[in-house]
């Protein structure tokens, strides 16, 4: 599958496939015209990435093929440890985590977990949580707490599962009591968003001391679509509901929401996922690296003033 945007290039890709195709099945020599049309592709896609309208930076960050947590994990990690279960409910499948290694540094993984076909998307609810997911990612970062690990939390979700039976079982309250005891978490905490960040759902695993996000993911109290039907009482305008929210990683920066924007390979992070994995790997590793040389007293308060200081008022 491609997006509306991406056409032109693979329009191009597929003759340049073409012509390699031709140069190896007959004498014809086809090297000149081959590299002209690479180049005039790398050209296209840098024009075309570099710049994207926020809702084509939305549509990128629910690219199909786009790496998922599970597959980030798998990706940087030596040997991750999946662990189960609130304790209290079930098991929710929307919301994964367990212990790994990384490059010899022992860490507690935790993110929100989307499915590539349509039995694995019911079976993960489309990457959205209910309460005892955010209770399970609660007690592993306890867990990591108890052991002296550091956190790395990996979001992409639409938001938290709003239906009855969620709300009945405590939706509000796990995603609070989740912000509150990841503020005073005594363990160095990097967060990522590594594709949609909506709303409570997100917040509910992203209180950090580094919140990073990929460059084309987006961050935001609400999705452009939800904002469009609340507003104008239809989907049709998403794309100005995107201009308006500014919720892309560019201006999270510029407004300090965030502290860093994770550079993904030309063309998106499912272009070439172990070159988009190891960037974040990299870039996680230092933060966490520069965490711990704080003490955790500093570590925390330093937590508390990021947030306290958020937003604007008198």
């Amino acid at each position: 599958m491609h997006l509306e945007f991406e056409k032109p290039i693979v329009e191009l890709e597929s003759k340049l496939a073409d012509m390699k195709q031709l140069a190896q099945q007959s004498d014809v020599d086809v090297t000149d015209a081959i590299k002209k049309l690479e180049t005039k592709i790398t050209t296209l896609k840098k024009d075309t990435f570099t710049n994207l309208t926020r809702w084509q930076r939305v549509q990128l960050s629910r690219h199909p093929e786009r790496p998922y947590t599970l597959d980030y994990i798998y990706e940087i990690s030596d040997d991750f440890v999946e662990l189960h279960g609130d304790r209290t409910v079930k098991d929710d499948k929307a919301m994964v985590g367990g212990f790994a290694t990384i490059d010899g540094e022992s860490v507690m993984i935790i993110g929100q977990q989307k499915g590539r076909n349509t039995k694995q998307r019911q079976e993960r609810n489309f990457g959205m949580a209910n309460p005892e997911g955010y209770r399970k990612a609660l007690r592993l970062m306890k867990l990591a707490e108890k052991f002296n690990k550091p956190i790395i939390t990996l979001v992409d979700t639409p938001g938290a599962y709003p239906g009855l039976e969620a709300e009945e079982r405590g939706q509000g309250e796990a995603i609070a009591r989740n912000l509150k005891e990841m503020m005073m978490l005594k363990v160095p905490v990097v967060s990522v968003i590594i594709g949609e960040g909506a709303s409570g759902g997100a917040l509910g695993i992203a209180i950090a001391d580094k919140v990073l996000m990929m460059e084309n993911t987006w961050y935001s109290v609400i999705s452009p679509e939800s904002c469009s039907s609340i507003l104008w009482r239809s989907w049709d305008y998403k794309e100005q509901a995107a201009e308006a929210l500014k919720l892309t990683a560019k201006d999270m920066l510029e407004h300090k929401l965030i502290d860093g924007i994770i550079n993904e390979p030309l063309g998106g992070a499912h272009s070439d996922m172990k070159a988009a994995a190891s960037q974040l790997k990299s870039d996680v590793l230092k933060h966490i690296k520069a965490l711990k040389k704080l003490s955790e007293d500093k570590r925390i308060q330093q937590r508390i003033d990021k947030f306290s200081d958020m937003g604007a008022y008198k």
